[in-house]
């Protein structure tokens, strides 16, 4: 576990809630000068607690669709869990890939633009390891909510949370090549300056800039976030799917569950479950209390 401090904690949680802002800006809420934000940023850089800086994308709005593969293994050995795991790994259209424990051992997310592309994936995929798999669930995410990491200042303002809170899930619009390729430039790098974006697709700053705020207007971008190593921070990584007797009861349960700061996004599915809700906690006996 790595030890942070109120400030380091405080700069992640901004960094969290929009990490395209500025230093300047950063240094105002946290009450620090730009140069030590940015000492500070770096060594969480350096330290691995931050792993990236990312752009979120509602992927629905690109027409795409988001699903789950959940897969309990047979008669493997490490080495088949490794072609497994690269295999999908080298596959264009997976987005998050994670060993598990308990009811499932792998967790595959995917995005697609068409069901016949993922048809065309899956089978190849049986052909491969079809003799692994002792059992493969395949959900389909129609709405997702992204929280912020609020347990890293122990926000008490409900409100503040939920206001921050991002939705994918959104109508298909339609976007150029031009918007494609921003979104590319900026997707695993949200903090990428506006002017090297220009110079990477040949255009202006004035133009970028225009484009990316027509973006985040269309809600195709729907923030900036950052990917930190909870690990590290002495958290472990839960999903818990909740069936419902009552469906109707869904958004009052999500409303209740997004209460909880150790809870990171919640997401709607059909198929094995109605909710899938991701936890950060430090064990499993704090999760089943929570529970």
């Amino acid at each position: 576990m790595f030890p942070l401090d109120v400030k380091d904690r405080k700069i992640l949680y901004q960094l969290d809630l929009n990490s395209r802002q500025s230093l300047n800006t950063i240094g105002s809420k946290v009450r620090l000068t730009k140069n030590v934000v940015q000492y500070r940023i770096d060594r969480l850089v350096k330290t691995g607690i931050i792993k990236n800086f990312f752009t979120s994308i509602d992927f629905y709005k690109l027409g795409y669709i988001n699903l789950g593969i959940y897969v309990n293994y047979q008669y493997y050995t490490p080495d088949i869990e490794k072609d497994i795991i690269n295999y999908f790994i080298n596959s264009q259209q997976a987005w998050f890939i994670a060993n598990i424990q308990r009811k499932f051992d792998l967790i595959v997310l995917f995005s697609v633009d068409n069901m016949n592309q993922f048809f065309s994936f899956w089978k190849q995929t049986l052909r491969n390891f079809r003799y692994y798999f002792q059992n493969a669930l395949i959900s389909f995410f129609t709405k997702t909510y992204y929280l912020p990491i609020s347990y890293l200042i122990e926000e008490e303002d409900i409100s503040q949370r939920l206001k921050h809170e991002l939705i994918d899930g959104g109508s298909k619009v339609e976007i150029d090549e031009t918007d494609k390729a921003i979104l590319r430039n900026i997707s695993l790098n949200s903090r990428k300056p506006i002017i090297d974006i220009a110079d990477d697709l040949h255009t202006s700053s004035t133009t970028i800039a225009n484009r990316i705020k027509k973006l985040e207007a269309m809600k195709v971008i729907n923030g900036y976030r950052i990917n930190i190593d909870y690990l590290k921070l002495g958290l472990q990584l839960f999903n818990v799917h909740l069936n419902l007797r009552n469906y109707d009861k869904l958004y009052q349960i999500l409303s209740y569950v997004k209460r909880n700061p150790y809870l990171i996004s919640a997401s709607e599915v059909i198929d094995h479950c109605d909710l899938s809700l991701n936890y950060h906690s430090t064990n499993f006996n704090e999760l089943h209390f929570t529970i």
